[in-house]
């Protein structure tokens, strides 16, 4: 689906951090592998408080509008203190922020090329 290059995700989490949630900066845009050679894209993040491995993209139905972050497992567990959990909980609700935000953009994309717009 168009909605997954690199460039439209590029700007749509550009737009994202225009709306000034405190944590969007640990968000960027990197290339997904794709077998048929499509422009298609994840969105990663760094988190500040753990160093865990995620990311975010839509379903693997390429009509579903629907996002989600997948996290990858750990070799070690990662016990955090109380100041840690607090800031993990900041950015866990930045990410559901903009899993909302991407699933808007992109049902407001096919719903203009459904009806032609753009």
């Amino acid at each position: 689906m168009p909605f997954r290059t690199m460039t439209t995700l590029q700007t749509w989490v550009d737009d994202f951090r225009a709306l000034g949630y405190d944590d969007a900066e640990i968000l960027r845009v990197i290339p997904q592998d794709s077998e048929d050679g499509e422009d298609a894209g994840l969105i990663a993040a760094r988190l500040r408080s753990v160093s865990t491995t995620f990311y975010v993209a839509p379903g693997s139905d390429h009509e579903s509008t629907e996002w989600a972050v997948t996290f990858e497992p750990r070799e070690d567990a990662a016990p955090l203190p109380a100041g840690r959990v607090m800031a993990l909980s900041g950015e866990l609700a930045t990410l559901a922020a903009l899993c909302s935000f991407l699933q808007a953009r992109s049902e407001a994309f096919l719903a203009a090329a459904r009806d032609g717009v753009g």
